[in-house]
Formats: C-alpha cells, sequence, structure tokens
C-alpha cells in the first residue's frame, strides 16, 4: 500500500461509524441456506406484503423447495441458467431461491426489454429455463422464434400472489394498476403455469452448491458490443448481502420498501438477498407509483428504503405528499443518480431524514462506497465499505493520484465479480493487479477529498445515465441500424431536469428516406424495439456524421456540442 493510501485509509477511518466493524467474517455457505436459516428462526413471519396479501418465510422456503423439484424434473441441472423476466413480485422471490435450490444460475431480465433484447440474454446465457410474467408472453414468443433451442418455459400470472377478489382499495392501488395486476393473459403454447409447476413438484435432490459456485449472471452493456454477463458467485454476493444490512442498522424487526426493480443488481440486493439474511420484511410495490410508496411507507410502517432519487423527486411533486406520514423512515439511502441538495435538505427539514448516497455497480454486487448515515456528505459516493480498498489512479499509467486530483476510480473487495461471461479478453481489460490485488477498474473518473470520501466527476466510459438506469449508447445505435431508413446513428447524452439524462439520437437517414423519415417516427419506432429508457427522447436528422481519420465517429465533438447548447 502506497503512502498516500495509506493516509486516506486513516482519514477515512476518523469518519467510519463507530458502531461498524472494519471487516467483515463472511458465512461460508450458500444463499439458499439464508433461507433455510430465516424460515427455522421465523416460519410464520411475513417476507412479503404485497397488495393485501402475505407470504411467510415457511411458505416461501416450501415454495422454493417445491419449484426447484420442478425445474429438476424438467431436466435442469447443477450450474444451469434460468432467467427470471418478471416486474417486482413474491414470486420473484420465490423463483430466484428456488434457483438457489436447485444449484442452478439466475440470468435477471428488464421486463422492459423487447423481443432483440431477451433473445440475446437467452442465447448468450444458454438458458435452460425461463420464468416470466404472462403479460410479457408475446415478447417471449417473439424472442423464442429466434432461438436455436427454446427453455423450458414457466409462466405466471401476478394475480396469484394477491387476494382472490385483487388489492383491497384501502391499499392504495389504483384502478390501471389494479386491472393490471389482476389480468390473466394466455401463456405461449408449451408453457407450464407457476401454479401446476408447484402443485405437479416431486421432492427437490439436495443442494450442494457451495460459495465458490456460480450463482448469479446479471447482464451489463461496454461501450461496445452487446451486453455482458457479469459471473458473481454465492460467496461475491454474500459480501453485500451481509454488508448491506449492517451498514444501514438492518435488522429482523425492519421494514422495507421493495419498489426498485428485482432484475437490477440494487433492488436484488436490497430485495431479495439482504431482508432474507436478516429475517426482516418487505413491502412489494410491482412498479414505482408516488403515491401507493407514500401510502405504502405510512400504513405500514417502513422503516429502510433504498431509491433513485428522481423517486424522492416524484414523492414530493405529489399533491398528498405532505399527508404520508414518513416518521417511521430510519434509513434512506440510494444512487444512481445524484440527490439535488435542495430535494435533500427538504428531506432533511420536514422530516428529519438524512439521505445516505452510494455508489456501486453490476460488476460489484452494488455498493462499494456508501456514505455513514452519521456523517453523510451530499453528491457525494461515499467513503469504502467493509474490506473495500479503493483508489483513484491516471487512467493510463495506473499510478495513484492525490487527494483532490481527477482520475479513474478503481477498487478490490469481497463482492468483485468473476468476470465477464465468456468474454476472456472482456475480462482481462476490467482488472489491473497492484501489489498483488486484483481490481476492478470501474471506468469511472472520480476524487478522492482530504477526508477520504470519493466523488464522481464524470465517465471514462460512454454512458447514460437517465434516472439511474444505465443506457450504454453503442447498444442502443445497433438497434437503431436495424431501422430501414437509418444509415448512420450516433447515441448522445442531452440534459434532462428530471431524469438527470436523457438519450438523443443523432440520425443520417438513408437515402431514400430522406425528408419522409421523421423524428416521430423513429421515436414510435424505437418503443417496439428497445426498453423504454433506452428509447431516445429526441432525434436530430444530419448530412453526415463527423469521424475520425480512421473513420470511426467522433461521438465526442457531438457531446461536446450538445453540452454547449445547453
Amino acid at each position: 500500500m502506497s503512502v498516500a493510501d495509506q493516509v486516506s485509509m486513516h482519514k477515512a477511518k476518523r469518519y467510519w461509524p463507530p458502531r461498524l466493524p472494519r471487516q467483515l467474517v463472511l458465512p461460508e455457505t450458500s444463499l439458499w441456506f439464508n433461507l433455510e436459516v430465516a424460515a427455522r428462526r421465523f416460519a410464520s413471519k411475513p417476507v412479503t406484503l404485497y397488495g393485501g396479501a402475505s407470504m411467510s418465510y415457511a411458505q416461501l422456503q416450501a415454495q422454493a423447495e417445491a419449484l426447484a423439484g420442478w425445474w429438476q424434473s424438467r431436466g435442469l441441472q447443477r450450474g444451469d441458467r434460468i432467467g427470471l423476466y418478471m416486474q417486482n413480485c413474491p414470486q420473484f422471490l420465490v423463483a430466484f431461491y428456488a434457483a438457489m435450490r436447485a444449484d442452478a444460475v439466475v440470468v435477471p431480465i428488464n421486463p422492459m426489454n423487447k423481443a432483440e433484447e431477451l433473445a440475446h440474454l437467452l442465447s448468450d446465457s444458454g438458458a435452460r429455463g425461463l420464468a416470466f410474467a404472462a403479460d410479457l408472453s408475446p415478447v417471449v414468443q417473439q424472442a423464442l422464434a429466434g432461438l436455436a433451442q427454446a427453455p423450458v418455459l414457466l409462466g405466471l400470472h401476478y394475480a396469484d400472489a394477491l387476494p382472490p377478489d385483487g388489492p383491497p382499495q384501502d391499499e392504495g392501488f389504483s384502478p390501471a394498476l389494479r386491472e393490471w395486476l389482476t389480468a390473466r393473459p394466455p401463456l405461449p403454447p408449451g408453457a407450464t403455469h407457476w401454479t401446476e409447476a408447484l402443485q405437479a413438484a416431486p421432492p427437490a435432490q439436495p443442494a450442494v452448491s457451495g460459495p465458490d459456485d456460480l450463482a448469479l449472471l446479471p447482464y451489463t452493456s461496454g461501450t461496445t458490443g452487446l451486453p455482458k454477463g457479469c459471473m458473481h458467485t454465492h460467496r461475491s454476493l454474500m459480501a453485500n448481502c451481509c454488508g448491506g444490512g449492517l451498514w444501514g442498522s438492518a435488522s429482523p424487526e425492519a421494514v422495507s420498501l421493495a419498489v426498485v426493480p428485482m432484475f437490477h443488481i440494487t433492488g436484488l440486493l436490497y430485495g431479495v438477498l439482504s431482508p432474507v439474511y436478516y429475517g426482516s420484511t418487505l413491502v412489494l410495490l410491482p412498479r414505482w407509483d408516488r403515491e401507493l410508496a407514500g401510502r405504502a411507507i405510512s400504513r405500514h410502517g417502513v422503516t429502510h428504503w433504498t431509491c433513485v432519487p428522481t423517486m424522492i423527486i416524484d414523492l414530493f411533486a405529489s399533491p398528498n405528499y405532505r399527508s404520508f406520514e414518513l416518521g417511521s423512515l430510519r434509513y434512506l439511502s440510494g444512487g444512481g443518480t445524484a440527490m439535488p441538495q435542495a430535494v435533500a435538505q427538504r428531506l432533511l427539514d420536514e422530516f428529519g431524514l438524512q439521505f445516505a448516497e452510494g455508489y456501486g455497480l453490476t460488476e460489484t454486487a452494488a455498493p462499494t462506497h456508501a456514505n455513514p448515515p452519521e456523517r453523510a456528505k451530499l453528491q457525494c459516493l461515499g467513503i469504502p465499505i467493509f474490506g473495500v480498498d479503493s483508489r483513484v489512479v491516471d487512467p493510463d499509467t495506473l499510478q495513484e493520484l492525490p487527494p483532490g486530483e481527477v482520475g479513474e476510480i478503481i477498487s478490490a473487495g469481497p463482492m468483485l465479480f468473476q468476470g465477464y461471461w465468456q468474454q476472456p479478453e472482456a475480462t482481462a481489460a476490467a482488472f489491473v493487479e497492484i501489489g498483488g490485488r486484483r481490481f476492478f477498474r470501474t471506468g469511472d473518473l472520480g476524487r478522492m477529498d482530504e477526508e477520504g470520501y470519493f466523488f464522481l466527476t464524470d465517465r471514462l466510459k460512454r454512458m447514460i445515465n437517465a434516472s439511474g438506469f444505465k443506457v450504454w449508447p453503442s447498444e442502443v445505435e445497433l438497434l437503431l441500424f436495424q431501422h430501414p431508413g437509418v444509415q448512420e446513428a450516433c447515441v448522445i447524452a442531452t440534459r434532462d431536469a428530471y431524469r438527470g439524462e436523457s438519450v438523443k439520437a443523432i440520425v443520417v437517414p438513408r437515402a431514400e428516406a430522406r425528408g419522409t423519415l421523421t423524428e416521430e417516427a423513429l421515436i414510435a419506432w424505437a418503443r417496439e424495439h428497445m426498453a423504454a429508457y433506452k428509447v431516445p427522447r429526441s432525434v436530430e436528422f444530419v448530412e453526415a456524421l463527423p469521424k475520425s481519420g480512421a473513420g470511426k465517429v467522433m461521438w465526442r465533438v457531438l457531446q461536446a456540442r450538445e453540452n454547449e447548447a445547453r
């Protein structure tokens, strides 16, 4: 460790919460064992509260055992991948822990993904199974048409986890949300219904996975090409599973609001992994609705909420926000985008709540940095958490930089992923060894202040952050190129007062489409072919894109022009 690093570590220690240890001794077990323990300790306690219905820890374990047996009866074996393609619901937890019980690997899939995106994830991961919500059946059918081998299909209706008559009126579900959740669209041919699988399941074979077996394969995009799978073991997930709750003073008495999507690494950590480890209760929301969220916090006495700052902004925009009882909240945290100073001050002034921002990536199973709730700084990544060594280095020389200087953030710690699925070159480029320790190159530019707190200043990688959703321009460009009227496309970020950043496409139309291809038509096409958060909010048509002598599109020129125009 360098002298500068020793100094920074010493300064960070001064602000380390005295209630917390510096290092954690992690369980040498699988994630499935966490549920076994919780179900023995808290058998009748609710693990989920969902639209007026509850599921106990004993029920979660029993359903996961049954579903694991069903997967195995359909030929799935240890190490096989199972895609989960649904919104937040109790079935997500059952499906996740069933995969852990069956020694399988979960591939979480954004339910906003369209057929092309779904097909890539299924094909690249080699998924042998897919559990999906019935309202996504048309997308599933389209995706399967392009696959050489279809996975085993398991379809579910959200209504099966709700009371027979749907959510009670006093739960506050809007008519549109009630209609969506209680609908029973048909499943595609060959799919087994969730309830049928649970009823017909034979006993599961003994679970044998250990801490170093692969458990999760979430996909993240890079600066080039299509999304890549991040290989996480039970051990790498266990690090933040244990540490994330400990940082926020979680306990079996905690009640968490689970509204961040569970397909996302943050939602998975705080809505699937950590609560089961601690034996706490989740108030599940299928999607963001500010009125529903405010009522849920008030009704169920929510104590912990990890969110995206745009959710807080939206909650404050509600005409009813002053009627929400937020006094039960003890820990409010989040990331993805910076929390505006004015909004954080309102939280503090009106509700006495300190917002603690954090920082992490899919490759790090969510946080590597977090703000101590006792001494949080706004628009700050926080300090490195349990067992994490983070440094700011020159991106070219990898030499460590002193406090205050901007460079690339690199991190080493127990939550780092093993590498990218079947991409050895990308894996090799993602890591660097310093002093015999393996550091992950985040691709984010930042600085560390004199007190050991880290700040994000820019992105080395080309990425757009729209309300916490990471949009990789190259992926959107590849999809836009599929439009028959698009000759070339360059995607850049444009500032957005609400989302932080939005997607803008600069397009050279084909000769036959010039004068006829409109911004509205191209955006409408994009909505049909990519997830909603990736869809360009604006399109600019140009005669040509600026290119380097090597023929590469000079996206930085276009980005700089956009920044100056704003």
